[in-house]
């Protein structure tokens, strides 16, 4: 799967959820990025696009740098009538955690942006590596 498209789109409102195994580059960021967009438009949530798409591009972007083997799973369910999680399952057992990073470090604030644009974020070790999610609360005409 290259892309989520309007028919992909489409069925995506009759599910409660729509996940996607992606390759581990950082490709698959935009990719992702695409998958809750369009699960948020099928939801008529796309007023919440730009935070859940922020909290997906880094979560992404953790597993891309950190995991190991050569795919992630992402998957983005509604969970409320205004609240979607995203969730991130890599191969690592390395549980995320917030760091405090500099003012002129490069990288290091992921996880405080999951945190702050999140209603509920957490991380939930599983025999062969973790689920990264986050629950964000979005608007629209959905119900």
């Amino acid at each position: 799967m290259n892309q989520v498209n309007e028919s992909e789109a489409a069925a995506c409102a009759a599910e409660t959820a729509y996940s996607v195994t992606l390759p581990r580059t950082e490709a698959s960021v935009a990719r992702a990025r695409r998958l809750v967009s369009a699960s948020l438009r099928a939801w008529a949530l796309e007023a919440g696009a730009e935070d859940a798409c922020l909290v997906v591009s880094e979560l992404v972007t953790n597993a891309v740098r950190h995991a190991r083997l050569e795919v992630v799973h992402v998957k983005v369910s509604r969970v409320g009538p205004r609240r979607v999680r995203v969730a991130v399952v890599d191969r690592s057992r390395a549980m995320p955690k917030v760091v405090e990073a500099g003012r002129d470090d490069e990288s290091g604030r992921g996880l405080a942006a999951v945190a702050g644009f999140s209603a509920a974020w957490g991380a939930e070790p599983m025999p062969w590596g973790k689920r990264v999610w986050a629950d964000v609360d979005v608007f629209g005409g959905g119900s």
